[in-house]
Formats: C-alpha cells, sequence, structure tokens
C-alpha cells in the first residue's frame, strides 16, 4: 500500500489472506532468469542505508505495517521465503511509520520481538486487525489484546512497550527514511536497493538481487 494511501485506510481491514506466493517456487536460477529491471522492479539508493548485519550476510529488510492489508496478503509467503532463505542473508521485520498513528504498533511489534513472540503473535496481530477488525492502534487496545493472548509476561510486556520500544520505533522509521520507502510491503536488500510491493514477484527480485550483491562482495 502507498504511503498516500494510508491516511484513508490506516483502520480499515480486509477479510481474507491471499496467498501471495501464486505458486511460484524461488529459486536462484528462477531469479537470474527473471531479470530484475531497475527502475521498474527496484531502485538503487544514491545513499546507501544503514545495516545492521555482520559483513559476511546480506541484510533483508521487511517493511510493513501491521494496518496494511498487503502485508497481511503478503506475510505467509515472505515468511516461507525468510525460513528457506541462503545462510549468508540476514532478515530483519521493520515496522514503518507514515504518521504518527502508526507509533503504537511499531512499538508493539518491536516488544514481540525483544520477548522472542514473533512467532507465536505476529500473525495473530495482523489476523486480529483483518479477519476479526479489532482496532489495534491505540496502547491501550494493544495492551488489553496481549493480556487476553494468555502467557505474556504482562510487566515485562509493559515496561519494554512503554521504553525501550520508542527508541526502536524512532530508529525504525530513521531506516524506513533512508530507503525512502513509498508503501508496503516492500523490501530493503544489501542497503543499496529497495523494491516496492510487486505481489510474488517481490520475492524474485530480491533473490537476484542477493546474487548480485553476493557476486560483489
Amino acid at each position: 500500500m502507498q504511503r498516500r494511501d494510508f491516511s484513508r485506510s490506516l483502520l480499515a481491514a480486509g477479510t481474507t489472506a491471499v496467498a501471495a506466493a501464486g505458486g511460484l517456487t524461488l529459486t536462484p536460477a528462477l531469479a537470474q532468469r527473471v531479470a530484475p529491471k531497475e527502475g521498474t522492479d527496484f531502485i538503487r539508493l544514491k545513499t546507501p542505508a544503514p545495516v545492521e548485519s555482520p559483513a559476511s550476510q546480506i541484510e533483508v529488510v521487511e517493511f510493513f505495517a501491521y494496518s496494511c492489508v498487503h502485508c497481511f496478503n503478503f506475510e505467509p509467503a515472505f515468511d516461507e521465503w525468510a525460513r528457506k532463505k541462503p545462510a549468508n542473508v540476514n532478515v530483519r521485520r521493520m515496522p514503518v511509520a507514515f504518521s504518527p498513528a502508526f507509533v503504537p504498533m511499531q512499538r508493539l511489534y518491536f516488544t514481540l520481538e525483544a520477548m522472542k513472540l514473533v512467532d507465536r503473535l505476529h500473525t495473530k496481530v495482523f489476523q486480529a486487525i483483518h479477519v476479526d477488525r479489532q482496532q489495534l492502534t491505540t496502547p491501550a487496545v494493544i495492551t488489553a489484546w496481549i493480556e487476553k493472548q494468555g502467557g505474556v509476561d504482562m510487566a515485562r510486556f509493559n515496561e519494554f512497550y512503554n521504553g525501550a520500544a520508542a527508541g526502536l520505533a524512532t530508529k525504525a522509521t530513521q531506516l524506513q527514511d533512508a530507503y525512502n520507502v513509498e508503501g508496503t510491503p516492500s523490501l530493503g536488500v544489501a542497503g543499496r536497493f529497495y523494491v516496492n510491493g510487486q505481489g510474488p514477484r517481490t520475492l524474485v527480485v530480491a533473490d537476484a538481487l542477493i546474487a548480485e550483491s553476493a557476486r560483489k562482495a
């Protein structure tokens, strides 16, 4: 979803998840045959974005928003791709903020990450918003929803959510700006390339850029 559309749809929710992979098998050979075009399939950054991964690894950043139905639809394909990624690829998820209204959701993701709850609750947040139509966009509603999930140390959750998560949200927005993110879902590759969401092709393009980055490493 493009940045300009979020002002109208922050609270809008989808009703069904679509398998974004579309049955494609994403392989390095396929990525090479696709031959993505600069300016159409990806943008080469004029100024490299910061990376946190070791020099031996190629960093891939997924920019997403919990309120974005396209991110909800893309997540199953991205999750499968991430589980099968090469050993030299490091994946980071990065929640965006196109306005201050996004910050509570950014803080939610970083708190889940800090508490090692992403595998358990990340997908459930998407489902709560886009299937159950819950507006998890404010701290009070988010905290009440988390408490209902059971088994979460709420004292620790509240401490991180209201503390360190705020700084991580600011840092995420800075990275978003460094990549010039204009919509979600989208990917940043190796601090050098920006891939806007294109459904199944997004991951094929990412594979090709990863291969290019590996050759030039």
